[in-house]
């Protein structure tokens, strides 16, 4: 019987998707499960998975091609078993043994990229310098040997879907917000004493360690309580102030940035706070993340400082109105008590919406952040 793989249905906020990076061809076995091709759209990428075992009969729709829910993108002949190829006599397969050792060497010092480019011009590893760390072959290292290494090369690729729609909403946030940035800057000894003193009995107790994002998420609930203004958003000539705190934390994904939700974080512990992030972390590497994880959000937090970022501007993050950037910790002298002393120093900077917010409740916002981070007790007190 002939099944027909079709796209599921999209979210009511994605309008459609596009075909990238078939893992089967015709005729290839497919299990019932096995991912067949991933959709990407705006916001995510999705795996399709195969809807009964058998072959794959028919691909209906190339790499590359713009779907809807209910497309037809394929077919399987469900209950069939691809043919299998002829058996090796034995001394070609003794043959082929130490080739395929071989190879299988070459091939760990090649990218995916560079080891696909390599096969299709008959090139092995061996014959190429790598530039990469470790010597490992890159795909420019082949393009270069295959152009005889002496031509400047350069590639054009289309921009995927995410990266195009990360351009279009950090221009329509430019365009559509009066947006300004405000800075501060926060000592971090007290935080940075409070977890190395606990960090091992955190860790034992809850399987996760204590991070420096907890404190700041737990601080910026606290400082949007105090100022609603910076927890609101802009719907036409109204403004919709949120009674919750549902913060977007930026996670660098293989794709680009992704901003995946703690909903009510003002209900989340410190442990609850760090195991989200780490969830959503390891779903951002895998590209498992739904866009149900990445939908709506009041307030957002980025850290450039896992960059080594020392100072940034964040932009906002439409219908959004603030957001929060930490930067790199880095010991400077500061003067303290009369006396200089060298502390580890944070610049943090909020970006906001002028619009609705003020810059008295955008530096009151900061400050809050400010005293809570320096006087972690209080986060914890809940004074």
């Amino acid at each position: 019987m002939t099944t027909a793989v079709t796209v599921p249905a999209l979210p009511e906020s994605v309008a459609d998707a596009t075909l990238v990076n078939w893992n089967k061809k015709p005729g290839d076995s497919v299990r019932e499960g096995e991912n067949l091709v991933d959709l990407e759209t705006d916001k995510v990428v999705l795996e399709m998975p195969a809807p009964v075992s058998g072959v794959l009969k028919e691909i209906t729709a190339q790499d590359g091609a713009t779907v809807t829910g209910g497309d037809i993108i394929a077919y399987i002949e469900e209950g069939a078993v691809a043919d299998a190829p002829a058996a090796a006599a034995p001394a070609a397969e003794k043959a082929a043994a130490p080739a395929a050792a071989a190879a299988s060497a070459d091939d760990k010092a090649l990218s995916p990229a560079a080891r696909k480019i390599a096969a299709e011009a008959g090139v092995a590893a061996g014959e190429v310098a790598g530039s990469g760390r470790g010597g490992r072959v890159t795909k420019n290292d082949v393009k270069q040997y295959l152009a005889g290494g002496n031509r400047r090369l350069e590639e054009r690729v289309p921009m995927t879907r995410l990266r195009k729609r990360i351009a279009e909403r950090l221009l329509d946030a430019q365009h559509n917000a009066a947006m300004l940035t405000t800075f501060n800057e926060v000592n971090m000894r007290a935080v940075m004493a409070l977890r190395k003193k606990y960090q091992d009995a955190f860790v034992a107790k809850n399987g996760v360690k204590l991070g420096f994002m907890s404190f700041f998420v737990k601080a910026a609930v606290e400082a949007l309580k105090k100022y609603p203004a910076v927890n609101a958003a802009i719907d036409g000539d109204d403004i919709i102030y949120h009674n919750y705190c549902d913060i977007g934390i930026a996670v660098s994904s293989p794709r680009g940035l992704v901003v995946p939700i703690l909903r009510n974080a003002e209900q989340l512990g410190f442990a609850d706070i760090e195991n989200g992030i780490l969830d959503y972390a390891g779903k951002a590497k895998d590209g498992s993340l739904a866009i149900e994880d990445m939908t709506g959000g009041t307030f957002t937090i980025t850290n450039g400082g896992t960059f080594g970022s020392m100072m940034s501007t964040p932009i906002i993050n439409p219908p959004q109105s603030g957001i929060l950037g930490m930067h790199n910790i880095v010991e400077r002298p500061i003067a303290e008590n009369g006396q200089v002393v060298i502390a580890p120093m944070m610049y943090i900077a909020l970006s906001y919406d002028h619009r609705i917010i003020d810059g008295r409740e955008a530096v009151g916002f900061l400050v809050e952040i400010k005293q809570l981070i320096e006087d972690p007790a209080r986060l914890i007190l809940n004074l």
